[in-house]
């Protein structure tokens, strides 16, 4: 199992950026797919971004493509997702997420509690 606490997370102005980190617990880390996703209210949850086990690979939604980037230093057993070019629409609760896959399909996710991120226009 792994352990997930997200944080960077606050109001910044449209235009602006902010970065998020997850720190996870254990020691395998690098076993793991990460990624993020967001939930704003009223909505469903969607597909942010995620990264492969290495960091080799990383893949976007649509809508933050060219905006965000995800990163991942598996020393530290951390992944980030710097955010920049922020809308009002990205105003969600951002979560990390573990899978044992890189297409993040398996039946082993682990989810962090999530943090808020605001985007005042």
């Amino acid at each position: 199992q792994v352990q997930l606490v997200e944080s960077g997370g606050g109001l910044v102005q449209a235009g602006g950026s902010l970065r998020l980190s997850c720190a996870a617990s254990g020691r395998t880390f690098s076993s793991y797919a990460m990624g993020w996703f967001r939930q704003a209210p009223g909505k469903e949850r969607e597909f942010v971004a995620r990264i492969s086990r290495g960091g080799r690979y990383t893949y976007y939604a649509g809508s933050v493509k060219g905006r965000f980037t995800i990163s991942r230093d598996n020393a530290k057993n951390t992944v980030y997702l710097q955010m920049n070019s922020l809308k009002p629409e990205d105003t969600a609760v951002y979560y990390c997420a573990a899978d044992l896959s890189d297409t993040f399909d398996s039946d082993s996710r682990y989810w962090g509690q999530g943090t808020q991120v605001t985007v005042s226009s």
